[in-house]
């Protein structure tokens, strides 16, 4: 039994300290010995807390010829040399960028151990020429060329989302400095960049135009997460100690963490890849929580999200992407895809070779819940410390209580503070979004702009029992009635006629004024309105 209390290297980066304290380490080596054979400049793309550090590290390790470090693994009966290299490592994910003159000081102070190092004192006070006068010395210095490894390059970008300026402003000096690459390739012997997001317009893409980007290659989708095959044969133990925690059998335990943090796909033909932060976090406490959301989500995506009133619902039925558009991502000028993809928020779930199109979806639950729940306090933060109360709401809506589910939705809006509506308006898709939100969260099936012979109704919720067609208007467009009728007219309700559920259909009117549900009327599928 002593083997499930392995030491799981959470929160560990650092590959010298994870193989010489005894923690558990996934083999990577056979893909890093791939990568240095090769010789390219590489950049990979991956969510944040997927090991990408820890890869840089690995592949510090090596070039600085570190062998012992790779006893028993894969890359130790494939190298021959080990040559030493100088290596410049770099890691953008530490550093407050508030200000271009904080990210300047960051810069200086990631370049300044490097020149201390070697003894070299700079000659100039711009920093791209600084960085670059550094790779020459250091080359010099040991007489081979330099391994450069830029771990989270895009963070300074990430973390100023939220601030248009700043963020075209820090973006100009990050342009500046990562090109400084290609005027110093003479002396560079490996180059590798990694990050969350490829930001198409920053040039480091355009013009260092000898840089490989993996990021959707399929001999490089497992590099960098834990794919199924992975866990089940490094963690057998510790899945059987999680089972026998969670009074489950084996199988169970592995279904449930399969639902709940598998689903990753990385290129056309990728492994099964499951979040690593969440395995190792579960496989450690025996708990299954959502562990890489709650620390993982830039607030300033969810934002954009709801800024640019991306349709929610449709994420549930699968976005089509073309591979361009999963890869680039342009700041105000496309869609958030390609980023809520390259986050980790949606994964690839299919590919047509015809159309070269791909299907991205929610990877897991984790995520779906997790993003649901964080989109909906973005549109409704009292929901969060509103007196709505979800059992008693769930009892009402499976028992077909509308009125009294009604008027808690009713409540939970009129709570919803005025400055979070966009411009101190409230317009039908707010509602609507936060309805799916709000029963999508509890746990019911629910679609927006469900799709009929005739039009799209606003909103269709699955309970076990009965199923509920809403139409939705805004005082100023119409009434409940006016609402109602169209479910009618327009047939909404038809194509669920021939199920064994019932059908209720409900028609709301939404008040400017009271920014809430003002008034409601409900029918069963024979038509018959039922007004308040």
């Amino acid at each position: 039994m002593m083997d499930a209390f392995r030491k799981m290297p959470i929160g560990i980066q650092d590959f010298e300290k994870l193989r010489t304290n005894g923690y558990l380490y996934v083999d990577k080596t056979a893909y890093i010995y791939r990568l240095i054979s090769r010789g390219k400049p590489y950049f990979l793309s991956r969510p944040r807390r997927f090991g990408k550090s820890l890869l840089l590290s690995t592949l510090k390790a090596y070039f600085q010829g570190k062998k012992e470090l790779f006893d028993g693994l894969a890359i130790a009966g494939l190298e021959k040399d080990w040559i030493e290299y100088p290596v410049i490592h770099l890691d953008m994910s530490i550093g407050s960028y508030t200000s271009v003159e904080k990210l300047l000081d960051v810069l200086v102070g990631k370049l300044k151990p490097y020149e201390q190092e070697i003894g070299y004192t700079h000659t100039t006070s711009d920093l791209p020429s600084r960085f670059q006068e550094l790779i020459m010395q250091t080359a010099a210095k040991a007489g081979r060329r330099v391994v450069v490894l830029i771990d989270e390059y895009d963070a300074p970008l990430l973390d100023t989302l939220d601030n248009i300026d700043l963020h075209d402003e820090i973006h100009k000096h990050l342009a500046d400095f990562y090109l400084t690459l290609k005027g110093s390739d003479a002396y560079l012997q490996f180059i590798f960049l990694t990050g969350v997001t490829k930001f198409a317009q920053l040039n480091v893409f355009s013009k260092l135009n000898q840089l490989d980007d993996i990021s959707l290659q399929d001999p490089y989708a497992g590099i960098c997460g834990i794919t199924e095959e992975e866990l089940l044969h490094n963690f057998q133990p510790e899945l059987h100690a999680l089972a026998a925690y969670n009074d489950q059998t084996y199988d169970e335990a592995v279904a449930e963490m399969k639902k709940r943090y598998d689903g990753y796909h990385f290129a056309r033909k990728s492994p099964d890849v499951y979040n690593p932060f969440s395995v190792l976090r579960v496989l450690d406490t025996k708990t299954y929580r959502d562990y890489w959301f709650k620390t993982a989500t830039p607030t300033a995506l969810v934002k954009l999200v709801k800024q640019q009133r991306l349709p929610v619902s449709e994420i549930e039925r699968g976005v089509w992407a073309r591979e361009k558009d999963i890869e680039d991502f342009r700041v105000g000028k496309s869609s958030l895809i390609p980023f809520l993809y390259q986050s980790g928020y949606l994964t690839i779930e299919g590919y047509k070779k015809e159309f070269n199109t791909y299907t991205l979806g929610f990877p897991n639950e984790e995520v779906r819940y997790g993003f649901y729940e964080e989109l909906l306090l973005q549109y409704a933060p009292a929901s969060g410390e509103s007196e709505f109360t979800p059992n008693a709401f769930l009892e009402e809506l499976y028992a077909g209580d509308v009125d009294s589910f009604m008027n808690r939705i009713r409540a939970l809006f009129a709570s919803i503070p005025y400055s979070t509506a966009d411009g101190g308006t409230r317009g039908e898709d707010f509602y609507q979004s936060v309805f799916f939100l709000l029963f999508r969260l509890l746990g019911q099936y629910s679609q927006m702009e469900v799709a009929s012979a005739r039009g799209r109704a606003d909103l269709v919720v699955t309970a076990p029992d009965t199923l509920y067609v809403f139409e939705f208007k805004m005082m100023n467009s119409g009434t409940a009635e006016d609402a109602l009728q169209q479910i009618d007219d327009k047939g909404y309700a038809i194509p669920y006629s021939a199920g064994t559920r019932k059908v209720v259909k409900i028609g709301a009117e939404f008040s400017e004024e009271e920014r809430t549900v003002s008034r409601w009327v409900q029918s069963v599928q024979t038509g018959k309105i039922i007004s308040l």
